[in-house]
């Protein structure tokens, strides 16, 4: 191959953190950038293009590299646009396709960061020949990539597959950020297992190992760690979390009918915590032609390489 390499990138609201990947999947070298530096664009672009070309030359320089793949919170594949992302500080509409390629002189393609892990399952992790399935991510919110007939969902603007945005609780829900209330990443994600002990030690009077801490400082990992500890609260909330999760996966299954569903995100090392409840109420939810059917995976992906292989997946497309 005369062009053996592409880019991956991830843009987060703190870091991006890019690498070179080659065509079995290797991240060959990888390094970062802070994006919550960068109020201008522009500015942002010449530090990445830094930092970046640095990595290339390790490589073989520019012209090894087949394109660059990215993905970014409210990442439109159609237009290259990130398009009012509300944890970055480009607002309103950023052509950074379009400025990247300018840059680099190569094809650059953009999706969000969901469809970038779903692309990346397919290719490299737990979807590998697979033609129908949802990924879902459980991290800070809840995102997810869908794909249908072995092609991610997009929609006719771009953005189909909000499904942490989907109503999960309809009386008196928790309040999203995006506006709504009752949206499943309120309830589903890292924040939401957080918001959780916060609600049950605050109107309950349930002994738990989690008192011991400020309610206002606890975390998702503090919850997994008690509940490992045998502590009984720590454990209901995460039985809590995956009913609401796996009735809503239930939901899911009935308009695509996936092989599998594919869990990917810092709440999976829960382990069975989060997955044990999940499939049960899956199972539990989902229409008789279905049950007994859909796969409940984790990914296969290493974390800290995982974004990075999903964007470089969307490169060799290019």
């Amino acid at each position: 191959m005369k062009k053996p390499y592409v880019v991956g990138m991830d843009i987060g609201g703190t870091n991006t953190d890019f690498g070179i990947v080659d065509a079995r999947g290797n991240v060959l070298v990888k390094s970062k950038i802070r994006t919550d530096k960068h109020i201008d664009i522009n500015r942002y672009i010449d530090d990445l293009h830094g930092e970046l070309m640095r990595l290339i030359e390790q490589v073989g320089g520019i012209e090894k590299i087949r394109g660059i793949g990215v993905g970014a919170p409210n990442g439109n594949y159609y237009n290259g646009n990130i398009e009012f992302a509300p944890n970055l500080l480009w607002k309103g509409i950023v052509p950074l396709a379009k400025l990247m390629s300018a840059k680099f002189g190569v094809p650059v393609a953009l999706t969000n960061d969901a469809n970038a892990a779903a692309i990346g399952e397919m290719t490299y992790g737990a979807a590998r020949g697979m033609k129908n399935f949802i990924v879902i991510t459980l991290g800070t919110g809840v995102g997810s990539g869908i794909v249908i007939d072995g092609k991610v969902v997009y929609g006719h603007d771009g953005f189909a597959g909000e499904l942490g945005h989907t109503i999960s609780v309809r009386n008196n829900g928790r309040m999203c950020g995006c506006g709504r209330t009752g949206c499943l990443e309120t309830y589903a994600s890292a924040t939401g297992v957080a918001r959780s002990a916060r609600e049950i030690l605050e109107t309950t009077d349930k002994p738990s190992l989690l008192r011991n801490a400020a309610a206002s400082s606890i975390t998702s990992k503090d919850v997994y760690e008690k509940a490992i500890q045998g502590d009984e609260v720590a454990k209901e909330i995460f039985q809590y979390t995956g009913k609401i999760l796996g009735e809503a996966l239930a939901d899911f299954v009935a308009f695509s009918s996936p092989e599998a569903i594919i869990l990917f995100g810092g709440l999976t090392r829960a382990g069975n915590l989060i997955k044990d409840p999940i499939k049960e109420h899956l199972e539990k939810n989902l229409l008789k032609l279905w049950q007994g059917k859909i796969k409940l995976l984790t990914s296969e992906l290493r974390e800290s390489d995982a974004a990075v292989l999903g964007a470089s997946a969307l490169a060799w497309e290019v």
